[in-house]
């Protein structure tokens, strides 16, 4: 598959190219926004859709995706209806499983390279380099171009804008001066995409409800 998923998109955006490491934000809202990006993924694949009361099962038909079918199995399997921030909440349950798979999968396609460092001769500390740096350059250039300017987005843009925005990641991207110069922008694009709006809004009710958001840290 050359077409990233939303999780894979999510990690690189949180890359710390010169440290190696993954810029965290909230706890409780990058678990949200990866398991949002399954969801979003699976509406995208035209197996779910949403309206504002409910989540509704378009095609039960898995779709062969490490990252998706486990979501749309509990799906498929769900007697009763539920709403987005129902599914939200129980798609964060996989934010493990969910990051680790994005991981590998960068890995695998040669996109990200793994490397070990030891620390004091005994502890191991993991570092992630890029090895092919096409992908990600692609996804920053492309979100921030869009940013910036009147470029019409795709809808796999919107999506990737909304996770972005719900977790905080254009706090690491972009100084305190363009964030409010591109404020605007980036509301006018989540309003474009109805599951992404959904999605970004019960992430940040989730992450407000649970604690205050966090200052962002690199590990």
């Amino acid at each position: 598959m050359d077409t990233l998923r939303f999780a894979e998109e999510v990690l690189l955006l949180l890359l710390n190219e010169d440290k190696g490491k993954f810029v965290r934000v909230s706890d409780w809202s990058t678990r949200y926004a990866f398991g949002g990006s399954v969801l979003m993924d699976l509406a995208l694949e035209n197996r779910i859709d949403t309206d504002l009361e409910k989540l509704i099962l378009l095609d039960s038909t898995p779709l062969g995706d490490s990252l998706l079918d486990p979501m749309l199995a509990k799906i498929v399997q769900e007697p009763e209806t539920h709403d987005i921030r129902y599914w939200v909440e129980h798609a964060g349950a996989l934010e493990d499983e969910i990051r680790e798979g994005a991981l590998e999968r960068l890995i695998e396609r040669g996109t990200l390279e793994r490397r070990e460092q030891r620390v004091l001769w005994v502890f191991r500390s993991q570092r992630y380099a890029i090895a092919d740096d096409k992908p990600a350059r692609q996804v920053k250039l492309r979100i921030l171009n869009l940013l910036f300017s009147d470029e019409l987005p795709t809808p796999r843009d919107i999506v990737t804008i909304c996770l972005a925005d719900a977790c905080g990641i254009f706090h690491q991207l972009l100084t305190e001066r363009e964030l409010k110069q591109v404020a605007t922008r980036i509301a006018q694009l989540r309003k474009m995409d109805l599951i992404g709006q959904t999605v970004s809004k019960v992430i940040w009710d989730i992450d407000a409800s649970i604690a205050s958001i966090t200052p962002m840290q690199v590990y």
